[in-house]
């Protein structure tokens, strides 16, 4: 998938923010928290986990998400919003 594809959608990159935030989550609270629903988000989720910025790690039936830290993609996104975020 090309960078203009992962970048394009608002709602990952809500996502990559949130889960910027809080470290970890699972499929229901990332939906919960940004108002999408389930399918759209556990999509977006794969997309990101697919190109290496997420790492998905499943705790029996809860499937939780954060930045994988041996990617450079995550190393590179985790600066961007870094430096976005900075006042």
């Amino acid at each position: 998938m090309e960078l203009e594809e992962v970048f394009s959608s608002k709602s990952r990159m809500k996502i990559l923010k949130l889960i910027y935030q809080l470290g970890s989550l699972n499929v229901s609270d990332v939906a919960r928290r940004l108002k999408l629903n389930y399918a759209s988000t556990s999509g977006h989720l794969k997309i990101l986990e697919s190109e290496g910025i997420l790492k998905e790690h499943t705790y029996g039936r809860v499937r939780m998400y954060r930045f994988n830290e041996g990617s450079a993609k995550a190393k590179a996104v985790v600066a961007l919003i870094e430096a976005w975020e900075k006042p």
